[in-house]
């Protein structure tokens, strides 16, 4: 008797702004393929994420390239720290606005020259360091590179634009993305390290540059996925801190920042207490490969329940897990047994990013997705340089130890903000559906 034919999973076309499901055969017989197979048989996916690919992995080697490379030509980390949190400042206050003409004039026309423009001031910075130039120039040269598009945000975009609707699919994406940054912050500051110390001091910036202007032009020129530009409009005039439900959101991407922040300068000062500064970089390490794994499980999961609901559950298992690395430092005092800990606190980093950039693309306006993204991302920026200074004064005047409490005490008033704006679950797509 003939056996009933399985059925087949969609694959999916883009027709004008819309997708359509069409019959797929995968290659592996009647097994049918995994969840982020199936997202990269979304027509031009593979090709703008291979150049997003390039063009992020710089973002985890520019700040350390630059530190390697003005400490050893000046012999001052203090100038070093100085120039690259000037940099990150300016980014800070350009981003939101770089966003919000990307969303206004479209990715390609706004983000290449945007990218242009903050290579020339990586490469100012490189020809100042290497030819002695006054300090000030090295803080006018770094801060040029503040126009940066929000490369990450701009991917998410177009996964949100091809996929709006398809939920699962976008949870997928978004679970992919959020992997990709953990790997690109696990991987840069390693590549970089290793160029400036096999080459030159300016190789990680040089490189750095290369991959940056390349990944951004072969993302912008698949204008196929590209999402539409949407001009200037009535919902455009309002501030996004008026968005409903997206000032919380942001609030807690502040008090996340601070978790980053503080854990890697206390992580770093707690193993050059130990003698073993070095092991910093692969503790740390670690810490990002156990959130870029959670990451894709959770991706390869259908999510169950609301994203807000989820989201107050991620948080709460990320405080209870934070304190597994303040334990480790405060009973063991050994660097092997934290490096386990961060393994672990680091499984719940991913999920949580992951179901909170869910909710601001659910409440951001239409056609400002680009903006609420980077918002958050400020926010995420705003929240290290905070948490790094805060951890960094807690582990010079206290010990590393009491500088653990720091990203368990952010956790928890990230959790505190989430349950206080639980019960305001109105959405930006809800607010638009009843009108």
């Amino acid at each position: 008797m003939p056996q009933p034919t399985p059925r087949k999973p969609p694959l999916y076309t883009v027709t004008g702004d819309a997708l359509v499901a069409v019959d797929f055969n995968p290659r592996t017989g009647n097994r049918p393929p995994g969840p982020y197979r199936r997202l990269f048989t979304v027509p031009g996916a593979r090709a703008f994420t291979a150049g997003n690919l390039m063009a992020r992995l710089p973002m985890g080697m520019f700040s350390v390239s630059a530190v390697v490379m003005i400490a050893g030509s000046r012999g001052s980390y203090a100038l070093a720290g100085a120039v690259t949190a000037t940099g990150l400042a300016a980014t800070a206050l350009v981003a939101p606005w770089t966003a919000r003409l990307v969303d206004r004039y479209g990715q390609a026309r706004i983000a290449v020259p945007a990218t242009l423009l903050a290579a020339l001031g990586s490469l100012a910075l490189l020809l100042c360091v290497r030819h002695d130039a006054p300090a000030w120039t090295l803080f006018a040269s770094y801060a040029a590179t503040a126009t940066t598009p929000n490369l990450g945000g701009m991917s998410r975009a177009r996964w949100a634009h091809l996929l709006k609707t398809e939920p699962d699919a976008l949870h997928t994406a978004n679970s992919f993305e959020q992997a990709v940054d953990e790997l690109c912050f696990m991987l840069g500051p390693v590549l970089a390290v290793f160029l400036c110390g096999t080459l030159f001091p300016e190789a990680g910036t040089l490189v750095g540059v290369i991959l940056l202007v390349t990944g951004m032009l072969l993302f912008a020129a698949q204008r196929s996925t590209q999402p539409p530009a949407h001009r200037r409009t009535a919902a455009r005039t309002k501030s996004l801190f008026r968005a409903p439900g997206l000032p919380p959101l942001l609030a807690v991407c502040l008090a996340m920042g601070v978790v980053f922040g503080a854990m890697e300068v206390v992580t770093i000062a707690y193993a050059d207490a130990r003698g073993h500064p070095s092991a910093a970089g692969a503790v740390l390490a670690l810490q990002a490969a156990g959130s870029c794994a959670a990451g894709l499980l959770y991706g390869a999961l259908k999510p169950a329940g609301p994203p807000r609901e989820r989201y107050v559950w991620c948080i709460t298992a990320m405080t209870a897990l934070l304190t597994l690395p303040l334990l480790a430092a405060a009973l063991t005092g050994s660097l092997l047994a934290l490096a386990g800990a961060l393994l672990v606190a680091g499984m719940a980093t991913a999920p949580t990013m992951v179901t909170g950039m869910t909710l601001v693309q659910e409440r951001t306006p239409e056609g400002r997705i680009n903006e609420g993204m980077t918002l958050a991302v400020t926010g995420l920026l705003g929240g290290i340089a905070g948490g790094s200074a805060l951890g960094g004064w807690l582990a010079e005047h206290l010990s590393a130890t009491a500088g653990f409490g720091v990203p368990v005490t952010a956790a928890a008033v990230a959790l505190l903000i989430s349950l206080a704006s639980f019960d305001h679950p109105t959405t930006c797509r809800d607010s638009r559906a009843t009108h």
